[in-house]
Formats: structure tokens, sequence, C-alpha cells
């Protein structure tokens, strides 16, 4: 079961264009982008475009990032498929100045450990014709990696109390084994708090297409996606509640992979409730664009936040579960503090 897995996720990582040194808009090119980052955000189903204030702004809405006091660091470790995928996730975001902000984001989805048999066959005849039976010398298998890279350089800005918008430049690297490729892509943000306990976000992503070029000479075009997210913050029950819904928009086609479907456009949906006591600890549930609920819950001490989250791949639990662990560190200390001269 899990070699099938194996296959089934290698293929993930393929280029999607049919032809060599053509261009196409390829359904899931992007995907390995998608994954989401940060225990908070993965344990309200990934509704979080609205609220993303935190250093994982950086990837959720670039707009949020200028709400930052301090500089934050966040690592977060998560291994999928029985432990066959590995994702790993790091970021840091300073303060710039009185309103701005600026961050560098790293994310990388491998599959390491490969055998690669290619040249490893054994020629028992002498004249080029491999053994039958398809015996190995193990001595000449070596071992590949499939892995993708992704870099985000943020910028955001405060232009008032209620309004930020922000800018990501977007690095992407792929390898699978001797072939590779090479992307870039921007998105831009903006949030909005229209009144003192709601919340709007927007993120286009990959808003100009991102092109993705092989070594093959196949090229990928990763196609914009449209998030649009709302929160809204209620006190009650000695804590504070927030309920989140969050849109993605696509268009690409994905009549079948998708909660809606309009034509070329389609629409998946993300749902979230956090509840929080004094800002110290938090119970979290979601609702995902895969149709998997979500669970988890977040620990705030002195300059360290840790969120864990939990999500099943399928109803019966053959793919696995997966564990998201993420540690942010906030350097909040008056000689780190935003410089509002």
């Amino acid at each position: 079961m899990k070699k099938i897995i194996l296959l089934t996720i290698v293929a993930v990582f393929l280029p999607t264009s049919a032809g060599a040194g053509s261009f196409g808009v390829g359904k899931y090119a992007g995907e390995f982008i998608s994954i989401g980052v940060g225990g908070r955000a993965l344990g309200l189903g990934s509704a979080y475009v609205a609220i993303a204030s935190d250093v994982t702004a950086g990837y959720w809405n670039p707009a949020g990032l200028a709400h930052i006091t301090y500089p934050e660091i966040i690592l977060m470790h998560d291994e999928r498929f029985g432990s066959l995928m590995n994702y790993d996730y790091g970021a840091i975001a300073l303060p710039y100045g009185p309103r701005a902000s600026v961050g560098i984001s790293v994310m990388r989805l491998g599959i390491d450990g490969i055998p690669d048999t290619r040249d490893a066959l054994i020629d028992y005849t002498g004249g080029g014709i491999l053994d039958e039976a398809a015996r190995l010398d193990y001595d000449r298998i070596t071992e590949h990696s499939c892995a993708d890279w992704v870099v985000y350089l943020t910028y955001s800005m405060r232009r008032s109390e209620r309004f930020s918008y922000g800018f990501n430049v977007k690095l992407i690297r792929r390898d699978f084994m001797e072939f590779h490729a090479t992307g870039i892509g921007f998105d831009v943000g903006v949030m909005f708090n229209p009144t003192g306990n709601l919340f709007l976000g927007v993120n286009a992503q990959d808003i100009t297409t991102t092109l993705v070029a092989w070594s093959t000479g196949t090229n990928d075009l990763i196609s914009p996606t449209l998030k649009i997210g709302s929160g809204y913050i209620i006190e009650a029950l000695g804590g504070r509640f927030i309920p989140l819904i969050d849109l993605d928009f696509r268009f690409e086609n994905r009549s079948f992979a998708s909660n809606m479907s309009f034509g070329p456009v389609s629409v998946d949906f993300h749902a979230g409730m956090e509840y929080s006591v004094r800002n110290l600890f938090a119970l979290r549930a979601g609702y995902n664009d895969l149709g998997n609920l979500t669970i988890g819950a977040g620990i705030n001490l002195p300059k360290l936040d840790l969120d864990y989250s939990f999500a099943q791949f399928d109803g019966t639990g053959q793919l696995g579960n997966t564990h998201r662990i993420s540690l942010r560190i906030t350097l909040s200390e008056d000689r780190y503090a935003r410089n509002t001269d």
C-alpha cells in the first residue's frame, strides 16, 4: 500500500504541461503551494486570510504582516502519508519603520531517499543484455529526492488603523531526479477592518500568472487564485469566539475537484472557529477545501506560541493522518519594538 501511495505522490512532482517547449496553464500546477502553514491557521481549516496578522501572513495574506509589533520567527514540521512525505516551513518577519514590515518565508515539500535502480541491473551475458530476473547490484543503487521549494519575500504597509496592503515576490524551485524547474510569481493582498469586530481580507495569488520552466523544455503556468476571507470577534462565555469563512476562486476549470464550479471558475470553501481565553489558551475547529474536518489547540506563553492541528485525509484512514506543530517566537522587548517615530 505504501508503494502505491509513494508512486501517486511522486506523480504530483511531474510537469503538468503536454509538450516540450510548450506553455500551458496546467490544472493543479501550483497545488504544492496551497497546503498552508502554521498550526493555528491549519487548525481553522485554512480560513485565515482575514486575520493573518502574525509572521505567517507572508503566506496567507501579505497585508497582515504590517500588524506585527515585534520581530517574529516561526518553524513548522509536518509528515504525511505515513511519513513518506515531509513538509517543512520557516519564516521571519521584522517591523520596518512606523508602518511597514518585511519578511521572508521558506517552504519545502519533499520525498527523500527514493531508490534509483536504472543503472543497477546486472548484465550476466556480457553482451549488454540485462538479466531476465531483473536482479540488482545493490552497490550501484543510488538515492534521489524530489522536492519543491518556495521562497516568499514580503513587503507590507499599514495605511491606517483599519487598512493595510502587501506584496509577495515568490521564487519557486522544483527538483525531480536529475530534472529541475524554476519559477517566479507575485501575490497582492489587502486587509480591512470596517468595524471594531469585523475583519475582511483578500489575497490575489499568482496575480500575473506564474511561469515554472522545466529543464526538459516543458513550461507550466500557474493560474491566479483569489482568496477572500472574513472573520468576526464575539466576546462571550468568559472568552473570545472568532468564526471565519474563506472562499478560494480559481480559474482553471476544476469542474470535478472543487466544491462548486461555474464554467472555468471554481470555488472552494474554508470555515473555522476559534475560542480563546485571555489570550492564553485556544481551541480550534475547521472545515477545509478537501472536505476534511480539522481540530487544533494553542498555548500562548511569554514570547512563545505553540500551536497544534490535526487532519485526516480520508474517512477510511488509509492515507493516514497529519499532525502539524508550529512554534512561533516573538522578540517582545522594548529594544526590538517597532519604531513609531
